[in-house]
């Protein structure tokens, strides 16, 4: 069966039982990250004072990766392995690895569960201060100026028709300061909230107009919400 395991966004005391113990008894963990799956192995057994599995197996399961390695993870599973997919932190499918995955189970009729975890989106839209009824996730901002002022234009089209939508993004902190200079151009009155290292020792949660926030120095992960006046 496959296991889809949400874990901590940072902080290791998030780890639920569930999660420590689907995770400690799997025969074979995907996992986006192994330097990741490692640290949960530490809290595992020091929060929980669980064994781990000694037969089990762990591949590393990236993007690039999935394609690849798909049909070795679904003989897995039809020679009823307990496998568990792991993202490098928080739920496994959003803006990470598993789509392709999930797909192929359910096309195949394999079963299949979610044990719930934490993401660094709904951490981010509650510590806000916004309202966080209506929002929209829309992933991780490309690279691209032109492509990210065309994503900035269609919210501005979205918001004309729902003016209480909160507009949620994963970015850079190589990128952010650009990311803020094309939101100062386009929508200089929208209120932004930066979530910086959410949960972790460094977490940060900075608001303010995009013009206000540029100049800062960010690192780490960064959650970016934009609330339009």
């Amino acid at each position: 069966m496959l296991y889809i395991v949400g874990t901590p966004i940072g902080n290791l005391k998030d780890l639920s039982l569930r999660q420590a113990e689907t995770i400690a008894q799997a025969d074979v963990i995907l996992a986006e990250d192994t330097r990741s799956i490692s640290a949960i192995f530490s809290g595992i057994s020091k929060y929980f004072s669980l064994s781990i599995n000694p037969s089990q197996r762990t591949i590393s399961y990236y993007r690039e990766k999935e394609f690849e390695k798909l049909p070795e993870v679904i003989n897995f599973l039809k020679e009823d392995k307990k496998v568990v997919l792991v993202s490098e932190s928080g739920m496994p499918l959003i803006s990470d690895p598993g789509f392709l995955l999930v797909k192929t189970v359910i096309r195949q009729n394999l079963p299949y569960t979610v044990i719930p975890g934490p993401t660094a989106i709904t951490t981010a839209l509650v510590v806000s201060g916004f309202n966080p009824e209506k929002f929209l996730f829309m992933g991780f901002l490309p690279k691209k100026d032109n492509e990210i002022k065309k994503i900035l234009e269609k919210i501005i089209k979205i918001n004309q028709i729902d003016k209480e939508t909160i507009f949620s993004f994963y970015d850079s902190p190589i990128r952010i300061k650009k990311t803020l200079e094309l939101i100062n151009q386009l929508i200089p009155q929208a209120e932004i909230c930066i979530g910086r290292e959410l949960t972790k020792k460094f977490e940060e949660v900075i608001r303010g107009k995009a013009k206000d926030l540029i100049n800062r120095d960010y690192k780490g992960e960064i959650v970016l919400l934009i609330k339009f006046q």
